[in-house]
């Protein structure tokens, strides 16, 4: 990319990118396309991470780094002081980078000589002392950081020590596809005349998912129509290092409570099409997830954008995101306070509707379009006032 004299911004993700399957390869993907609508800014790019395998990506991929290689990133950031690009937006994740807790980013960022904002997908309470000192350096360097849930601003100054007036938050965005009704779209799928409950996102043990089907036992006692629709294939790293062992475990469990009229498995990846059909089918959207840290959960985010009436076990992001009545908490690992929170919920239409316009009010300034816009100016705003001499170059 060599240094053209557009007046247009040039904006380079770094992370993931499809057709890898990862959330934040589709969170990229997602605020990219937005990108094409927003005037004043060239069609991003992304320098995509690798894991050990080859993906076929398409030209918005204008460079590729292998997660375990040093000079990979050092080549990387040599590219970009040494190119037109405006700004770099770097998506964290612990996992994506390589080395000890994803060391490999610190040389990294301490090479750039252009500005970069950082987005934080997991804020951990409880980080090792590496993971804290990536995080730190990573932002120390960085011209702002963007977090997805307000619980999380404080945590980035008290835990990590960074500077609070660098933090924004941005919500998580959520895809706007135009669908047909919830009555349509059960007619369509075949569950007209069902109760659809529903929870979509890669399987793996941290979801819960067997409490949820403990719940659905008591459930269909008074709703024997209800349906429980799980959907979504095993994360790839756990099908690389247990195989299908969970998904098995959750189908046995089902055989065993005789669920099988009630409880239906989907393995597939959804495409974003699929994922907003299965939200808006919905009556119920459920979230059981066991990590009561999780700051943010794309799954969530969706739900509550298309204004899902949720149940969900407390972890932090659920806690923030369904306050105010737009949903109901269930105690952790716990199948009979998930079965009363249905029950609650079928039993009174009245508190489900009341439920879905509240959360449809904060869903509808969750859409990508309106989030990208965010950003946008985020980005704008950094990259007129960034100055290299502002930054420690090393």
């Amino acid at each position: 990319m060599i240094k053209n004299k557009s007046s247009k911004r040039n904006i380079v993700f770094l992370g993931t990118s499809l057709p890898r399957e990862c959330g934040i390869a589709t969170f990229s993907q997602d605020l990219l396309d937005q990108f094409e609508h927003i005037p004043g800014f060239d069609k991003p790019h992304i320098i995509a991470v690798n894991n050990n395998e080859t993906y076929q990506y398409d030209e918005q991929v204008i460079k590729e780094i292998n997660q375990h290689n040093q000079s990979d990133y050092s080549e990387a950031a040599d590219y970009l002081n040494f190119s037109d690009v405006d700004l770099l937006v770097i998506q964290h994740e612990f996992g994506i980078y390589g080395g000890e807790s994803g060391e490999l980013l610190i040389p990294f960022v301490e090479k750039l000589s252009i500005p970069y904002i950082v987005i934080f997908h997991t804020v951990l309470t409880n980080p090792s002392a590496k993971q804290r000192h990536i995080m730190n350096r990573v932002a120390e360097l960085s011209v702002k950081v963007v977090t997805m849930a307000q619980s999380t601003v404080n945590d980035l100054s008290k835990i990590y020590g960074i500077d609070a007036s660098k933090v924004s938050f941005i919500h998580h965005g959520v895809p706007y596809v135009k669908t047909e009704s919830r009555a349509k779209l059960k007619e369509q799928y075949g569950f007209a005349d069902r109760k659809i409950l529903s929870t979509f996102g890669f399987l793996s043990p941290g979801k819960g998912i067997e409490y949820s089907i403990e719940a659905m036992r008591g459930v269909v006692k008074q709703h024997p129509d209800s349906l429980y629709i799980v959907f979504g294939k095993t994360h790839p790293v756990v099908k690389q290092e247990t195989g299908e062992v969970y998904r098995q475990k959750l189908m046995e469990l089902v055989n065993k409570l005789g669920l099988q009229h009630n409880v239906l498995f989907v393995d597939k990846l959804l495409t974003q099409e699929e994922v907003i059909e299965s939200l808006v089918m919905s009556d119920i959207y459920m979230t059981p997830y066991l990590g009561k840290d999780q700051a943010v959960s794309g799954t969530l985010a969706y739900g509550v954008g298309y204004g899902r009436v949720i149940v969900s076990t407390p972890y932090r992001y659920a806690t923030e995101m369904l306050a105010d009545g737009r949903g109901l908490l269930a105690n952790f690992r716990d199948a009979a306070s998930l079965e009363a929170c249905i029950l609650q919920l079928l039993d009174n239409p009245e508190l489900v509707k009341e439920m879905e316009n509240r959360t449809a009010e904060l869903g509808k300034t969750m859409l990508w379009k309106e989030i990208a816009k965010t950003y946008a100016e985020l980005f704008q705003e950094q990259i007129s006032i960034s100055k290299l001499d502002n930054r420690s170059v090393i």
